[in-house]
């Protein structure tokens, strides 16, 4: 490789530092829940009153060991900070509500984009490399606890078409939402942010189901320049999820998801620069399902997990998507916090799309790239092991290990089938 495989940024390297310098005496170092501690106080004070403050740092470095377009390793991170303010306790009231306010950034290259060339980024922290506001919403009860709202300037993703447990993998196509929704749709992950209204209804113990509308505004996706002005123009339409959650309630619980999505911005149609649609739908089943828990440790279980996705023909290069994998968590009994996952992912590219990619060489006179690109599989796949390491409750290191196959699918290009070898640092502040 032409690089230092592991490296540490100047922000997580001096945030260590400083924690260091002021905790060395400090017996709790290993076994606080953040690396900065309580600020003497301040931080459980604060969160007392009301105000609790957040923070995390994630790195993610790897490096292609085979195949790809070339060798070589790529670092992204992110640093995210919040502050939720529970307006019942600071107001002294019963139904005051809860604010929320998060900034998000990003820095760093990309594996995929650099390396490999292919659809799945091997980084989930990579995109959108800036400064910006992530979510600005306010949250509360209407008429009854059971039914909740949300408004205000947030990713959708962050209560829509998502499986926490999908957090133990590196790479984006499963942490910790389908690609397909945002590939296919004006469907928002975190960190974009769009101007949205949810909706939740708790029927019973085992049934809740959502709605929401949401802005969709390419434009505010990947702009530093919009990035504090969320009162931006550009807006295409609305996209309107509806998604029923059943959790199964026995010895071995589960969580089922079932989603539905209609965006209704007029884009153009694939191969067909006159026509525009008339909207854009697709569709999710997401299951987390737990297959063994042990008798004598409740840390320790094992649980499978799958997700079926279908986006819009006439419009969305990502058609399908499909995965399956087992989490196994407290691997070994004197590691009640690790967990090993592995996973795999098939990631289907739109016929349309190849159709007009092909059309495209023979326009330009490519006629070898058009008789290589007809002959390429529609699918990417992907599989990876990882392996999460809690070194304290507020470090994490996950080794992730990754096999990109047909890596070149969405591209219509023939690139060689890839591993890929990296790491996941995680640090709560």
């Amino acid at each position: 490789m032409n690089a230092v495989f592991l490296r540490i940024s100047p922000v997580a390297l001096g945030l260590l530092l400083c924690s260091w310098d002021s905790t060395a005496q400090t017996t709790d170092l290993f076994h606080r829940s953040t690396l900065t501690g309580d600020w003497n106080g301040t931080r459980n004070q604060l969160e007392n009153s009301g105000i609790r403050l957040t923070g995390e740092y994630v790195s993610e470095t790897a490096g292609v060991l085979h195949g790809g377009q070339e060798h070589g390793t790529r670092y992204a991170q992110q640093i995210r900070i919040g502050a939720t303010f529970d307006l019942n306790r600071l107001l002294d009231s019963g139904r005051a509500g809860t604010l929320q306010i998060t900034l998000n950034d990003r820095r760093g290259r990309s594996v995929s984009e650099d390396l490999i060339g292919n659809r799945l980024p091997v980084q989930e922290v990579y995109g959108g490399l800036y400064t910006r506001l992530s979510e600005l919403s306010y949250a509360n009860t209407l008429l009854t606890p059971d039914l909740t709202y949300k408004l205000g300037l947030m990713a959708m993703g962050n209560d829509f078409g998502g499986m926490s447990i999908l957090t133990n993998f590196m790479n984006a196509a499963f942490c910790a939402h389908p690609l397909s929704l945002s590939g296919g749709s004006g469907w928002s992950n975190y960190p974009n942010a769009h101007f949205g209204v949810e909706l939740s209804y708790h029927i019973n113990d085992n049934w809740r189901i959502q709605t929401a509308v949401f802005d969709v505004n390419p434009r505010t996706n990947s702009a530093p320049s919009k990035a504090f002005k969320p009162f931006s123009s550009g807006t295409t339409g609305a996209i309107i999820p509806v998604e029923i959650i059943y959790h199964h309630q026995s010895q071995l619980p589960g969580e089922y998801k079932f989603g539905y999505y209609h965006d209704t911005s007029r884009v153009e149609r694939i191969g067909n620069e006159q026509g525009r649609s008339s909207g854009r739908d697709g569709a999710y089943i997401l299951a987390d399902q737990t297959l063994w828990q042990s008798d004598s440790h409740q840390t320790r279980n094992l649980h499978l997990f799958g997700q079926w996705t279908v986006a819009d023909k006439s419009t969305s290069p990502f058609r399908h998507w499909y995965s399956a994998g087992l989490v196994l968590n407290s691997p070994f009994i004197s590691r009640p916090h690790d967990a090993i996952a592995i996973g795999y992912g098939r990631a289907i590219y739109n016929e349309k799309s190849r159709d007009a990619d092909i059309n495209s060489m023979l326009a330009q006179g490519d006629y070898a790239e058009a008789s290589e690109a007809s002959g390429l599989s529609h699918a990417e796949q992907l599989v990876e092991l990882t392996y999460t390491l809690q070194a304290t409750p507020w470090l994490s290191l996950r080794p992730s290990l990754q096999y990109i196959k047909e890596p070149g699918a969405f591209s219509s290009k023939e690139i060689k089938n890839a591993w890929v070898a990296g790491i996941q640092l995680k640090m709560a502040l």
